[in-house]
């Protein structure tokens, strides 16, 4: 596969706890670009952060430790992502998305793999 140098770097903040159809957001998510064939996703768990209700989630208190911040990253071409937009419009129901532009200098698997 291959990703045109200009490409989009998509990202999702959600929650730890967010669910779609009982099941975790953020795995949703990843389950779906995979299926989608996109280049690669990523979640990556947050140890603090606030969101538009500013309600501070972090590791620290121990209170609010169950539902620390979740940042899913996705780098495709501009065509590819526009295509998952939509499935984030239903499935993300609080959150933020945003989409900005990547230069991708290197795309590739190892032979082994």
């Amino acid at each position: 596969m291959k990703i045109p140098a200009d490409g989009k770097l998509l990202r999702i903040f959600i929650g730890e706890q967010d669910k779609w159809q009982g099941q975790p957001l953020y795995e949703v998510i990843i389950h779906l670009a995979k299926k989608q064939r996109m280049a690669g996703a990523t979640a990556l768990k947050g140890f603090m952060g606030f969101g538009a209700k500013s309600h501070m989630h972090t590791t620290k208190l121990l209170r609010l430790s169950e539902d620390l911040p979740i940042i899913i990253e996705i780098v495709d071409s501009e065509e590819k992502i526009n295509q998952f937009l939509p499935h984030l419009d239903e499935m993300v129901k609080d959150g933020l998305i945003t989409l900005e532009k990547a230069h991708v200098l290197m795309y590739r698997a190892g032979q082994g793999a």
